[in-house]
């Protein structure tokens, strides 16, 4: 856990108010019904839940979300999932590829030392030359833990993962062949389908997705190979993985925070009722009579997925924002009755794209009591930042 600087200690008990800007505040309450719905959500179609702690990077969060009932986390660096077991998180799937030697070193390293907690660390792999490195380091570090591993396939993201072909079964096999990896079944994550705006055309797209990774289930079945499961899914599809009878594990992130793009999708009338809970507290430090500027440029929030919204104002009272630099954001009226802020006004944003915004931050402000009237209660460290 980071060290927690003197001005954040001090600020646990003050009124929303008083939080010093910009500051990226968490409403524990919204927090806490995402992640009840989540849970009930997964129990009601019987599937497991593994979030993913990219977005938080938090071992407290990770810890949280289990006792809620998440079976783990997935991480999608080395050091993330690190970070998270030092934290106490025993059940790590690190969704992404390893093939330099330290770090493959450095993950045979961790899956013996959550073996003896009785954790457990798995790996995904898209290629032979993947798995042959991968059983060399756990060679050379002499464990006998072993380490679970998943083929990722490529379902639609045109990122990392193998064709769901004969490749795929043939790295299943590679698996199997060695005796300190054992085979844990398939990846198989359609992320750019998470944004799709329409219901649509998410459920075409995961369609698709749940073919290709029924498709290389049947064929590494019928190699003679047991597939222990199917995992993947997000947030903005977990409604179509959960009722494919294909997918038994989800791996949503955002749904814990939310942001501004997942609000620009059309809702499905499945999906659990996610609040946004993740914010950028602001002043207004000038004005002018075009606009006003506030504390929070793009150092406090990311602006991949676009620019952050001011939040609780009716759509007649809107205020736009624009990107002043790294210090500033550019206030406009937008709204047909807006009106400009007054200086020194509070605000609060919504980021664009929740995951590296946490990034960009040592600490999130959980507030409980709501974000007019509430106080902090907690100070999250982003154990894994960076």
């Amino acid at each position: 856990m980071k060290p927690l600087p003197e001005h954040l200690r001090a600020s646990i008990g003050l009124r929303v108010d008083l939080i010093e800007t910009p500051a990226p505040v968490v409403d524990l309450d919204a927090m806490e019904r995402n992640i009840q719905r989540m849970a009930e959500f997964a129990r009601k179609h019987g599937v497991r839940w593994r979030p993913h702690a990219k977005l938080h990077k938090s071992a407290d969060i990770a810890l949280q979300l289990q006792q809620a009932g998440a079976c783990g986390a997935c991480v999608q660096t080395l050091a993330e999932a690190e970070a998270l077991a030092a934290g106490g998180v025993n059940d790590i799937f690190l969704t992404n590829e390893l093939l330099a030697a330290s770090k493959l070193l450095r993950a045979a390293s961790l899956a013996a030392q959550l073996a003896a907690r009785g954790g457990r660390l798995a790996l995904a792999v898209d290629s032979a030359e993947g798995v042959a490195r991968l059983a060399e380091a756990m060679q050379v570090a002499g464990s006998s833990a072993g380490i679970d591993v998943f083929v990722e396939i490529d379902v639609g993201q045109g990122r990392c993962g193998l064709p769901p072909g004969p490749e795929a079964v043939a790295l299943a096999q590679a698996i199997t062949a060695q005796p300190r990896l054992r085979f844990a079944g398939l990846q198989a994550y359609h992320g750019s389908a998470q944004h799709l705006r329409s219901c649509a055309e998410r459920r075409a797209a995961i369609a698709g997705a749940t073919a290709l990774a029924a498709k290389a289930r049947s064929l590494i079945e019928a190699a003679g190979l047991g597939l222990p499961l199917v995992t993947g899914s997000g947030t903005g599809t977990l409604v179509h993985e959960a009722a494919s009878g294909v997918y038994g594990e989800l791996q949503p992130g955002s749904f814990l925070f939310m942001d501004a793009d997942y609000a620009r999708n059309e809702r499905e009338p499945a999906q659990p009722a996610f609040e946004q809970a993740l914010f950028i507290k602001t002043q207004v430090i000038s004005a002018r009579e075009t606009h006003v500027v506030c504390d929070a440029g793009h150092k406090s929030h990311a602006i991949d997925s676009g620019l952050p919204q001011v939040w609780g104002l009716a759509p007649e009272r809107a205020l736009g924002f624009a990107n002043g630099g790294d210090e500033h954001g550019i206030l406009t009226v937008r709204g047909s009755k807006a009106r400009l802020p007054a200086l020194g006004r509070m605000l609060w944003l919504v980021p664009g794209h929740c995951d590296p915004t946490v990034n960009l931050h040592d600490h999130l402000i959980g507030v409980r009591g709501g974000l007019a009237h509430g106080t902090v209660e907690r100070i999250i460290s982003v154990d894994a930042r960076g």
